[in-house]
């Protein structure tokens, strides 16, 4: 049976991760509205990613003998400045992921709880991959400043993304 502490933490991040399926569906929504559809797709990928991330702890509460609380989802914003200050957004939230799984293995090595630290590994890691996407995007767009062309060809790098369930659980 797993820790009542650790259980309502993983509920929590659960929510976290539903927010962040929100979020990121919000801003697919926006590049839409903009014409940017490789931006969108991007978004887009990223709303599955959580999905996933969120299912992921869900099946691991479930499977530990916990309890599921599904709590409600906060109302994302649905308008940004530009690219920039959406993508800005994205990695101040990315950040904000990472502090909330860095806070959940700090409560599972204070609980020892192994399993929960063996599983808060792939999201520690999985956040290294998260930031430093988002870093990247943000740099290019730095670069290109406000030339119309270059947030196309971004546009279309970001159109060739695809969802692969990394945090599917392995048969």
């Amino acid at each position: 049976m797993i820790d009542k502490d650790i259980e309502k933490a993983i509920n929590k991040q659960i929510n976290e991760e539903m927010y962040s399926a929100y979020l990121y569906l919000a801003m697919s929504a926006y590049f839409q509205d903009i014409n940017l559809l490789g931006f969108a797709n991007w978004m887009f990928v990223q709303y599955q990613e959580e999905i996933s991330h969120a299912m992921k702890f869900y099946r691991y509460l479930i499977e530990r003998g916990g309890r599921v609380e599904l709590y409600a989802i906060e109302q994302p914003a649905k308008q940004w400045d530009s690219p920039l200050h959406a993508l800005e957004e994205t990695l101040k939230h990315e950040r904000h992921i990472t502090q909330c799984i860095n806070d959940l293995a700090d409560l599972a090595e204070q609980k020892k709880d192994r399993p929960t630290l063996n599983l808060l590994q792939w999201y520690i890691d999985e956040q290294v991959e998260e930031e430093a996407n988002d870093e990247e995007i943000i740099a290019k767009l730095k670069m290109i400043g406000d030339s119309p062309h270059g947030l196309l060809m971004i546009d279309s790098q970001l159109a060739q993304r695809t969802f692969v369930d990394g945090a599917a659980d392995e048969e």
